[in-house]
Formats: structure tokens, sequence, C-alpha cells
């Protein structure tokens, strides 16, 4: 059964590393309270956690330990504790439970799916301000590639006289735009004649496969204007590449980090595409849902970790969604949101595509 509002983070392989129960929940504790505070843990605010129940030294002493072991740091001598990437590692693997959406985010999925109606490309680009707002991160979509989509529908529009839009809607549900020049004035039925013949000519293939030879038509205006589109449509196919890529929340960036110089960096490498869509497949090849600090390979992005799911639409694999935030973001909030958002999308596309 496909799963709904929650999920189990597939998230990569687990550390051989294994903790006493003790130890593991002291580390889990800290990480958790981390995430929600920002500020460094000390041992009595872990003394009542689940698994815990032990002194205040005990714990301490235990906190020690996992700091020798590379699962905690200490800022400064008088602070508490933060997770070092080893000891959010560990947190990310060691998951309780399925990790769910809270109610409000369930309500608010529900809510953006059942009025995600429209273009394509501007369904994905409100996909990442949706996860953006459900994580507080910065949200990245990846689309379906449209190289081998076939064409649904194809209409010519004048515009002017001597101007007229070509409108191609592929089987996605994706639309391809393209203003034509004409040599001579072209009425409304001459339009009509020619996008018919264009339809007979280019249905089903795929816009990248446009063939521009064709039958004449006979009469020498309408093949001049077909002549035209047809160029239009190569164009089209030409430039429409394998990967869009849309990005919401980049400004939360900003929030996550007091080091401006970070900022910097992480706005710079989401403004390349194929570095950032790159990164997101990657990532999944490798096996992994979450990559944290160094594990993702990019160093401007060594303060972050990346939450990454495929989109699947009829089985096959059709986009990706990947959340950027620092390495003390909300785990399992942020696997909750992509699973759930990655489902709903894949589901809409399918119907989409039918």
């Amino acid at each position: 059964m496909k799963p709904t509002d929650d999920c189990r983070a597939d998230v990569g392989p687990r550390d051989p590393e294994v903790l006493e129960a003790r130890k593991a929940a002291i580390l889990n504790a800290v990480v958790t309270e981390y995430i929600r505070s920002a500020q460094p843990v000390g041992s009595q605010h872990l003394v009542d956690a689940p698994g815990v129940a032990v002194s205040s030294a005990t714990v301490r002493a235990d906190m020690a330990a996992l700091e020798r072991d590379g699962y905690l740091t200490q800022p400064h001598t008088s602070a508490g504790r933060v997770p070092t990437d080893k000891g959010y590692r560990f947190f990310v693997d060691h998951l309780a439970g399925p990790a769910m959406l809270d109610p409000v985010g369930r309500q608010q999925v529900r809510r953006f799916f059942a009025h995600a109606h429209g273009e394509i490309e501007s369904m994905l680009e409100r996909t990442s301000g949706l996860l953006a707002d459900l994580t507080d991160c910065t949200a990245m979509v990846v689309g379906p590639s449209h190289e081998s989509t076939p064409i649904r529908s194809i209409q010519l529009v004048g515009l002017a006289p001597r101007v007229a839009l070509l409108v191609v809607v592929l089987a996605d549900g994706s639309v391809r735009k393209q203003s034509v020049d004409l040599a001579n004035d072209a009425d409304d039925q001459r339009l009509a004649e020619v996008a018919r013949i264009l339809a007979g000519h280019c249905l089903g293939h795929p816009l990248a496969g446009v063939d521009r030879d064709h039958q004449a038509s006979g009469d020498p205006e309408t093949d001049e204007v077909l002549a035209v589109c047809l160029g239009a449509l190569t164009a089209l196919g030409a430039g429409d590449g394998p990967d869009q890529l849309f990005v919401g929340g980049s400004s939360r960036m900003a929030a996550a980090f007091d080091a401006v110089d970070t900022v910097r960096s992480v706005l710079t490498i989401l403004e390349q595409q194929l570095v950032v869509v790159t990164l997101l497949r990657d990532v999944l090849d490798r096996g992994l849902s979450v990559a944290i600090g160094s594990e993702h390979g990019v160093e401007p992005l060594a303060s972050c970790a990346l939450v990454v799911m495929p989109i699947s639409v009829d089985g096959m694999e059709a986009g990706t969604i990947g959340l950027l935030g620092p390495t003390r973001m909300n785990y399992p909030q942020a696997l909750a949101a992509a699973r759930i958002v990655g489902d709903r999308l894949g589901d809409r596309l399918s119907e989409v595509s039918r």
C-alpha cells in the first residue's frame, strides 16, 4: 500500500558503530533539543529525557564520552554540547517510528493539491513554495523531462497581421509557446489550416523529434506559414532541456546562518541550476535520502543538510524533491513533508499525463 501522511525514511546505510541504549537516548535528546532551541544543551536538560533517568553527573559523563567519540562537541568550555555531523547522522539513521507531518501540515498539503491545476511549470513552482512553508527550508523541485513526452495539441493564434503565437501542449500538461514572425499577412482561416496540418504531422511525436519535412498543402502561402511554424517547433524542441528546477524559500537560508559568507556561498550555489540538479541526483544515486555536512561533497554547503526524495509517476522516476537547510534542520519534519508532497505531486502528474 502506498504511504499517505506518514513515512519511514530510507536514509541510507546504518552507522556500524552501536551505542549503548542510554548514550543513544542522550544523543537523541541533545539533537532534538538543539534542533528546537539552537542553543548548546547542558546535562540538566537531559536528566528527564526518555530513556535517560539518571543523575546529572552520569549524564555529564556520558556526554563527555559522546564528545570523545565524535558525536558531540562543546563550543565553549562552560557551555553545553551541540551535535556534530556524526551525531546528526546517528540521529537520522535511528529515527524511531514513522516520520509524521503534523495535522496542520497534512491539511495544508490536502488543500494545496485539491486546487493545484493549470500549467505544470506553475504547479511545480508553487509546490516548491509549499515545501518551504512546511519545513522552513529552501525547497527545490526538479520537474520531469519533456524530451520524450508526446505532443497532445497545437494551436496557432494571430497576434498581429504578421505575428502569430504557436502554443504546444504536451501529454504531461506542460505548455510551450513561441511567437512566429510571418513574411505576409495571414488571416485566422489560414492559421487554423496551418494548425490542422501541424497537428496531423506532429501529434503523438515528442517535441524534440518533430520532422521539418512535410507534405505540401498545394497553397504556396499556407506552405510558407507552415515552414516557418515547423522551424519554430524545431527551435522549441532544441531549447527544451531535460531538467526544470524550481526553488522556493531561498531567503530562508539567510535566517538559518549568522555568518554572511556562509549565506552568500549557499545562495550562490542555489543560483547554479546544473550544480543543484546534479547534487540532488548524486545523493539519490548513492542510495541516500539525507546527506549531512560534507556527505554531499559540495564544500560551500558543508554547514547544510539535504533531504532528497524522488517523484514517481506511474512507477517511473519523473523528478526530484530536495530540501536544503542547516545541519540542525528538523529531520523528521523534513522527511515527512518531502515524502507526502512527493507522493501527492506524483499522483497529480500521473493524472495530467493521462
